[in-house]
C-alpha cells in the first residue's frame, strides 16, 4: 500500500522534482561507503542535507535563502575543523567534499548547478577506492557510475517528460560502448608511479600482529576471521600441499624482555621497530625447496609473511632479510601485495652464537619471576637432563606441559606482575603468548638462549580453487631455543598443551560473529562454500586486477610479440586500438545502415528530430499517431510535419513501382521542412 502511494506520488510530481529525487537517490548511493570509513557524525549531517533536499523536491518547496546555506557550510567547515584540526589531508579532505557535495544539492535550480553536482559526484565516487579496491566496492561503484550517467542523460533531455527507463538505456548503452577503451587503457596505459597508484593511508591499515607483545594483559580474547593472505603453493599435483603443523609464517621477532613485555632487539625509532642491519644470519639449507605464491592483504607494517625459511629475496616484493631472519620491506605495506618465495622446512640458522649475543638472549630481568627460575633449576637437575645438554631441557619442559594439567584458553584472565609464575603454578591456562613467554623465560633461567616468534600458523584450503587462506585467526607466537650444533630450533609448546590447535581447521571462528549466524539459518555447510566461492572470486580479482603491475603489464606485450616492450611499446599498442576501433565503428555503422529497411530509417530519422523537440515516441508508434500527437504537442506548427507523415505512411502501402520511385522525394522533403520549436510547457499527450 505504501510503494502503490509511493509511486503514485512520484508519477504525479513535476519532471524537475522526479529527476532531483532520483539524483538525490544516487548521491546517497555514492556516498554509502565512504560513511562507513569517515566519522560517524559525516554520515549523520550528510544524510540529514540529502534529506531536507528530498523533502523540499517531494514539497515543491522553495529552496533555502542564501544566509541559510551560507550558515550550513560554516557550520560544516567549522565541524570537520573541530574533527581533524585542518581542513586538508587524507581524512578531512574526504570529509569536506562529501559534505561540500550535500550541500550543493540545496542550491540546485540550474543545469550548471547539476553539472558542478554530476562532476563531485564522480569525484566522491573515486574517493571510494582510497580506502579499498575490493570486488565489492568495484561492483558499488559500477552501479553509482551507471546512476550518475543516468541522470547526466536526463540532464540533456531538457524538453517533455522522457521517462528515466529511455536515459537508463542510454547510459548503459554508454557504458557497454565505452568499455572495450577502459580495458584497452587498463591493459596498456603505462603504469608509472604516481600518477597510477594513490599512496595508501598507513594509519588505517591493520593487521592481528604487532611490534610488541604485552603477556597477560588480555583477559579475553576474540578470534577474527579476517583474511591476512592467500597461498598458492606451486609445483604440488592437484589438491596437494604440505601438512598443515609445518606451515609457519614468521612475522617479527621479540627478544628483549622486561618482565612483562617482549619486544625487538632493537630500539623504538620514530615509533616503529625498525630492522637491524646485522651481518646476514649463517643458514644452512637441506633438500627441496617449497615454492609458492603468497598474497599478502595491506597490513600498515614492514614485514612479510613468509614460511621458515627463505634464504632468497621474494619475487616481486622489495625486502631485505633481518639477522633475525625476518623478510621486512623498507616502506609499510599499505596495498595488496602479491610475491613468489622458496622456503626450506629442512634447515641450521645461527649454529655459532657468539658470548655477547648469547648473553642478549639469556638475559632477563632482575626480580621477576622467582619460582620459574626456581623450575629451571629443579628441571637440570633431573637425572634426565643432567649430561644431555639442551635438547633434554626442552624435552623435560614439554613434558611437563603435556601432564602438568596445562590448558589452551582464550579466556585467561589478567595476569598478575610475575607473568612465568602466573601460567607455570598458578592459572596453568592461556593462549600462544602466554605458553610462549612462559617458556622461554623458562629456558633462559636455565641459561638457554631463547626469543619469541609471532606470525601465522596453519590455514585452511579454499574448496572452490584449493588456494589456502590465513587468517587473522591463525596468529600465533612459538619460541625459538638455541642449541649446539643445531643453532636455532622452533619450539611451540602450545603444541603440547593442545595439539589440536596445529592441527585443526579454524573454519567456524574464522567465519566470525556474522558468518556463524548466517551458517545458522542457512546451514553451515551452504555457508561455507558461499563463502569459499566468493573468496575464490575476490582472489581472482586480486590476481586478475589488482595484482596487474608494470612487469605483467610487459610480460602481456612480450607475448603480443614486442622483443623490448617500453612505454612506447604501450602508446603504439593504444594508438593502433584506438585506431582500429574507429575504423570497426564506422564499417558497423554503414552496414547496419545499409541494412535497415529504407523506409524504417526515413520514419526513424524523423521521429529523432520530433524528440529532440520533446516528443519522444517508440518504433510501434505508426506515422498517422505520431502526426496527431505532433499537432497535439506543437499546435499549428506541426501541420507540415504532420502532412509529411501521412504521406510517408501512404508511401509504405502503394504498389512496388510506386513506392521505390516516392521515397527519394519524401526523403527531399524532410530535408525541407520547417520543423517546429520545442515547446517549455508541454500539453499532456492523449
Amino acid at each position: 500500500m505504501l510503494n502503490t502511494r509511493v509511486t503514485s506520488g512520484l508519477h504525479r510530481l513535476p519532471r524537475e522534482s522526479r529527476d532531483t529525487l532520483f539524483l538525490l537517490a544516487v548521491l546517497a548511493w555514492v556516498m554509502a561507503p565512504l560513511t562507513l570509513e569517515l566519522r560517524p557524525w559525516t554520515g549523520v549531517l550528510a544524510a540529514a542535507l540529502l534529506g531536507w533536499r528530498a523533502w523540499l523536491a517531494w514539497r515543491s518547496a522553495p529552496l533555502p535563502g542564501r544566509a541559510v546555506r551560507v550558515l550550513a557550510l560554516v557550520l560544516a567547515v567549522a565541524a570537520v575543523f573541530a574533527s581533524f584540526r585542518t581542513l586538508v589531508g587524507y581524512e578531512a579532505g574526504i570529509t569536506l567534499a562529501m559534505l561540500l557535495l550535500a550541500l550543493k544539492t540545496l542550491e540546485l535550480r540550474a543545469r550548471r548547478d547539476a553539472m558542478v553536482i554530476f562532476f563531485l559526484g564522480f569525484f566522491v565516487l573515486l574517493m571510494n577506492f582510497l580506502y579499498s579496491q575490493a570486488l565489492p566496492v568495484a561492483v558499488m561503484a559500477t552501479v553509482g557510475l551507471f546512476g550518475l550517467l543516468t541522470a547526466l542523460v536526463q540532464a540533456h533531455m531538457p524538453v517533455g517528460r522522457p521517462p528515466l527507463a529511455l536515459a537508463a538505456r542510454t547510459a548503459l548503452r554508454l557504458m557497454v560502448f565505452g568499455t572495450p577503451v577502459m580495458a584497452a587503457l587498463f591493459l596498456f596505459f603505462p603504469r608509472v608511479a604516481p600518477l597510477w597508484g594513490v599512496p595508501g593511508d598507513t594509519a588505517r591499515a591493520r593487521t592481528g600482529l604487532s611490534e610488541d607483545m604485552r603477556v597477560g594483559s588480555i583477559a579475553s580474547l576474540a578470534q577474527d576471521g579476517t583474511q591476512v593472505m592467500r597461498i598458492r603453493f606451486l609445483g604440488l599435483p592437484a589438491g596437494a600441499a604440505p601438512p598443515q603443523e609445518t606451515l609457519y609464517f614468521r612475522g617479527p621477532v621479540l627478544s628483549r624482555f622486561d618482565g612483562r613485555e617482549w619486544a625487538p632487539a632493537t630500539e623504538r625509532i620514530g615509533g616503529r621497530y625498525p630492522p637491524r642491519f646485522s651481518p646476514q644470519p649463517q643458514v644452512e639449507v637441506r633438500g627441496q625447496p617449497l615454492r609458492y605464491e603468497a598474497t599478502l592483504e595491506p597490513s600498515g607494517r614492514h614485514w612479510l609473511l613468509v614460511m621458515d625459511l627463505a634464504t632468497a629475496r621474494p619475487e616481486g616484493a622489495d625486502s631485505f632479510q633481518s639477522a633475525d631472519l625476518e623478510w621486512v620491506s623498507p616502506r609499510p605495506l599499505t596495498n595488496l601485495l602479491r610475491y613468489r618465495a622458496a622456503s626450506y622446512t629442512d634447515y641450521l640458522a645461527g649454529v655459532r652464537l657468539s658470548p655477547s649475543v648469547r648473553a642478549e638472549y639469556t638475559r632477563l630481568p632482575d626480580g621477576f619471576d622467582p619460582r620459574t627460575r626456581a623450575l629451571a633449576a629443579e628441571l637440570r637437575a633431573l637425572p634426565a637432563v643432567v649430561g644431555e645438554g639442551t635438547p633434554a631441557l626442552v624435552d623435560a619442559a614439554l613434558a611437563r606441559l603435556r601432564n602438568g594439567g596445562y590448558r589452551y584458553t582464550l579466556e585467561p584472565g589478567v595476569y598478575g606482575r610475575d607473568t612465568a609464575d602466573d601460567f607455570w603454578f598458578e592459572r596453568k591456562a592461556g593462549f600462544c603468548e602466554h605458553i610462549a613467554s612462559a617458556f622461554a623465560v623458562l629456558m633462559r633461567a636455565a641459561g638457554v638462549p631463547a626469543r619469541i616468534v609471532t606470525g601465522y600458523q596453519g590455514g585452511a584450503p579454499n574448496s572452490v580453487d584449493g588456494v589456502w587462506t590465513v587468517r587473522q585467526s591463525d596468529a600465533h607466537a612459538w619460541t625459538e631455543v638455541w642449541m649446539a650444533d643445531q643453532g636455532w630450533v622452533r619450539v611451540d609448546p602450545t603444541a603440547s598443551v593442545a595439539p589440536e590447535r596445529l592441527s585443526q581447521f579454524r573454519a567456524d571462528a574464522a567465519q566470525g560473529a556474522f558468518g556463524q549466524a548466517f551458517g545458522a539459518v542457512v546451514g553451515m555447510d551452504f555457508g561455507g562454500r558461499i563463502r569459499a566461492a566468493w573468496e575464490a572470486v575476490n582472489d581472482r580479482w586480486n590476481q586478475w586486477v589488482l595484482n596487474y603491475t608494470e612487469d605483467r603489464q610487459l610480460d602481456l606485450l612480450r607475448a603480443l610479440g614486442f622483443d623490448a616492450p617500453d612505454w612506447r611499446s604501450m602508446a603504439r599498442m593504444l594508438a593502433g586500438l584506438f585506431i582500429a576501433g574507429l575504423l570497426a565503428a564506422i564499417i558497423w555503422q554503414t552496414l547496419r545502415e545499409r541494412r535497415r529497411d529504407p523506409w524504417l530509417r526515413l520514419y526513424g530519422r524523423a521521429r529523432d528530430r520530433l524528440a529532440r523537440r520533446g516528443l519522444v515516441s517508440s518504433e510501434a508508434v505508426p506515422p498517422r499517431a505520431l502526426a496527431r500527437m505532433a499537432l497535439t504537442r506543437f499546435g499549428a506548427p506541426a501541420q507540415p510535419v504532420a502532412e509529411w507523415l501521412l504521406r510517408l505512411e501512404a508511401q509504405r502501402y502503394a504498389s512496388a513501382a510506386h513506392a521505390s520511385a516516392a521515397l527519394p522525394s519524401l526523403k527531399r522533403q524532410m530535408r525541407e521542412l520547417r520543423w517546429p520549436e520545442p515547446v517549455a510547457e508541454a500539453p499532456p499527450l492523449p
